[in-house]
Order: C-alpha cells, then sequence, then structure tokens
C-alpha cells in the first residue's frame, strides 16, 4: 500500500470517526465497488467499533415485497430517534436491469430525514444475489458502526423460502406479514419462519390480523420446535403498535447468534439497548456493620466502605451480578440519608440506572421538564458521575442516573 493511499484511507477513517455524512456515503460506495483497499477499509471500520467498545444493535426486517417494510423501518427510525439513538439503514432494493444499481433508490425513500445528521440510510442493489441483501451490506453496516451509529436496521429485498442470508449478519430478525395477501402459511413454512426473533403482523388495521397472529402462535410449535417467537401487531403508516416491536426487539437482542466480536458483555444484552441498564439499588441503614450480616450470610460479598464527605454517607458496596446493591450509612441527622431514615425508617433509598452520554441525557431530560433533584451532575463513591431524578417524575420512586463504564 503507497504513502498516498495510506495517508487517504487515514484521512477517511478519521472522517468516519467523526461521524461525518459525506464519509460515510463515499466508504460505502467504496466498499460497494470492491474497490482493492477495501479490506483495508473495512478493517479500519473494525479497529474504529472496538474502540467505540463494540458496535451497536442491528436489526434486520424481512418479509414479502408488498409487506410494508418501509413504512415500518420508517416509523422506527423515527421513534428510535425521538429517543436520542443515531440510527443507520441499510436498504436493499432490486436492481436495475440496465445499470446494476438500486431500482428505487434512496433518493424516494424516507425523505423525512434528509436533514437529520442522526439518520443515515443508503439503499444498495441486490445484484442479483439470493438471501434478500447484497454482498456489500455487511461492509455497509460496519462503516455506519463505525461512524458511531447506535442502531442499523438492514431491510431486504424481500424474501422467500430460501432467502435468509440477513440472519447472519444482524443481531435480531423481524420476519414482517400481513393480512389478505394469501401467503402466510407458506411464510410459516419457509426456512426464514426458523431464524426470526420477532414475528410482525404489519397493516394490523386490516380485517384478518388476529387470524394471522393467531395461527403464528398455534404452529410455532410445530414449526419452530417449541420456541416461542413474540407476535406484534403493527400499522407502519400510522406508527401503531411500533413502540411494543422495538420493545420486542430488544428483549430478543441477546440470541446466541450474536457474533463475539462485538466488544460488550455478551451474557447481558441489557447494556446495549437504548444505553440504560440497573446499576445498582441504594438501601439506607441505621449501622451498615449490623446490615451487611444478612448479605454476607447469601453469600455476596461486600467490595469495600467509601465514606463521601459531600453527601454526608458511607457506601458498603456489594457486587450483584452486573449491578450491585449500595447500603447507606448517614454520617449525621442532618443529611439526604439522615433525613430519610428519620421520616421513613431503613429501607430503598433510590433505584439507579447506568446510562452512557449522561450530559446528553441530562441536558435532554432538563428540556423535556423532568423534575431534577440535582442542579449538575456530581462526582459520588468511586468516582462515578451522576444525577437524582425526583420521585414526582418517576412514579413515586427516587431515581439515580449514573454514567456508564464507571
Amino acid at each position: 500500500m503507497g504513502l498516498e493511499a495510506k495517508l487517504a484511507l487515514e484521512a477517511m477513517l478519521g472522517r468516519l470517526k467523526a461521524g461525518e455524512v459525506r464519509a460515510v456515503a463515499r466508504a460505502i460506495s467504496f466498499v460497494e465497488r470492491g474497490e482493492a483497499e477495501a479490506e483495508r477499509l473495512l478493517a479500519g471500520c473494525r479497529s474504529l467499533i472496538e474502540e467505540r467498545g463494540g458496535r451497536g444493535l442491528r436489526i434486520g426486517v424481512t418479509g414479502a415485497p408488498g409487506a410494508g417494510k418501509s413504512s415500518l423501518v420508517d416509523q422506527m427510525v423515527r421513534l428510535l430517534r425521538v429517543g436520542g439513538e443515531t440510527v443507520g439503514v441499510v436498504a436493499v432494493d432490486p436492481s436495475s436491469p440496465l445499470t446494476g444499481g438500486a431500482l428505487l433508490g434512496d433518493r424516494i425513500r424516507m425523505q423525512g430525514f434528509s436533514g437529520d445528521d442522526g439518520v443515515l440510510i443508503r439503499s444498495m442493489a441486490s445484484r442479483g444475489v439470493a438471501g434478500g441483501v447484497g454482498r456489500a451490506a455487511e461492509g455497509a453496516c460496519l462503516v455506519m458502526e463505525a461512524a458511531g451509529r447506535d442502531i442499523v436496521i438492514v431491510e431486504t429485498v424481500g424474501v422467500g423460502q430460501d432467502e435468509v442470508a440477513v440472519s447472519g449478519m444482524v443481531d435480531v430478525v423481524v420476519l414482517v406479514l400481513v393480512p389478505g395477501m394469501g401467503d402466510e402459511v407458506q411464510a410459516l413454512k419457509a426456512g426464514v419462519m426458523e431464524v426470526a426473533d420477532v414475528f410482525c403482523v404489519n397493516k394490523a388495521d386490516r380485517g384478518g390480523a388476529e387470524g394471522v397472529e393467531a395461527e403464528l402462535v398455534a404452529m410455532q410449535g410445530l414449526v419452530a420446535g417449541g420456541r416461542a417467537v413474540p407476535v406484534v401487531k403493527t400499522v407502519g403508516t400510522t406508527g401503531d403498535g411500533v413502540a411494543d416491536l422495538i420493545h420486542m426487539v430488544r428483549s430478543v437482542a441477546g440470541r446466541s447468534a450474536i457474533p463475539i466480536s462485538r466488544k460488550r458483555d455478551v451474557a447481558h444484552p441489557d447494556l446495549w439497548h437504548g444505553r440504560l441498564a440497573l446499576d445498582h439499588l441504594g438501601i439506607a441503614v441505621r449501622e451498615i456493620d449490623a446490615a451487611r450480616g444478612f448479605y454476607e450470610g447469601l453469600g455476596l460479598a461486600v467490595n469495600g466502605v467509601e465514606t463521601v464527605e459531600h453527601e454526608g454517607v458511607r457506601v458498603a458496596m456489594i457486587s450483584l451480578g452486573t449491578s450491585r446493591i449500595e447500603l447507606l450509612e448517614a454520617l449525621s441527622a442532618d443529611t439526604t440519608i439522615g433525613r430519610f431514615l428519620d421520616r421513613r425508617g431503613e429501607g430503598l433509598h433510590h433505584v439507579a440506572l447506568r446510562v452512557e452520554g449522561i450530559d446528553a441525557m441530562f441536558e435532554r431530560l432538563k428540556t423535556q421538564g423532568v423534575r431534577l433533584v440535582s442542579d449538575a451532575i456530581r462526582v459520588g463513591a468511586g468516582g462515578h458521575r451522576y444525577f437524582f431524578v425526583h420521585p414526582a417524575s418517576t412514579g413515586g420512586v427516587l431515581m439515580e442516573l449514573v454514567e456508564g463504564g464507571k
């Protein structure tokens, strides 16, 4: 590799790392053309993904032509963006018989996101490749993830019985069916049913949606060997049911097909979706030494006791899987924990969630009018950064949001 080519590659990777949209488009075109240095580019993308702590969640959306996949993906992206997540879409279209390019093209697909840099959309041609996805689709996913996309959605060109290739490149496969097309039973017999993680009955405002749902549930035991695959009804044109679909996708994201190359903890997919997970439970106690015996009797280890002077509290940390229990002892009666004990006695003081991008989350909640206890992000036991949300905004529980990765 010549010096000039090497410098050009490093420059492109630097632009990808910065999340430049134009660099993403150029890099994907580079991969699609199969140029000599494409593999070095993808190797660089993998390195960037590792630096970021692992790639995001990949969702495959597949189903017969006419099932409303594009409308459904559009609504999924809108909802994910409301949640602050960045999204990449790889939309595989039929190939033009004249040019070999995507027949539909991204110029007419999902135009509502043209001004949103948090959404990257790329249409690419299947180029006659069986399986519903093009050869370059995996590379496009890597490029988008290198550019920091939290979630990448791969929409296939449409599937038949053998077109299940998307399952090998995503974490969750959503199979989209619709009532009234006459091919639901055929879809049940297809190999794609065996790789589906979620069945989505789209266009559920039509008659017959309940019948499709009932048939899916009834036939799962026969076709999928007893594997319980959830069924969700949606209306892609209005967004009805899409929130339920996304929730279900997240809850099946830990299936065994997730590549080991993902650097996040494969055993705990709750660390991936939405960048939120349970961090710890804070329990107010009058004396740590008296309370810790119960937990040690359960076989749990107290990792240490730390004093946080500015909070007026001693903290004993007890590991519990990927989360922990914190026993909180007041240094004096005139502290937050001291007053809590005086009013309510010992018990659960707060629930803490771990979140990536805590600064952005703090500002977003303020903008949304959420009642915050903290006027700024603070530093607590173990050096973690955190802030509190008032019970009035959480349904009655004091909520702590803690910076992830600490």
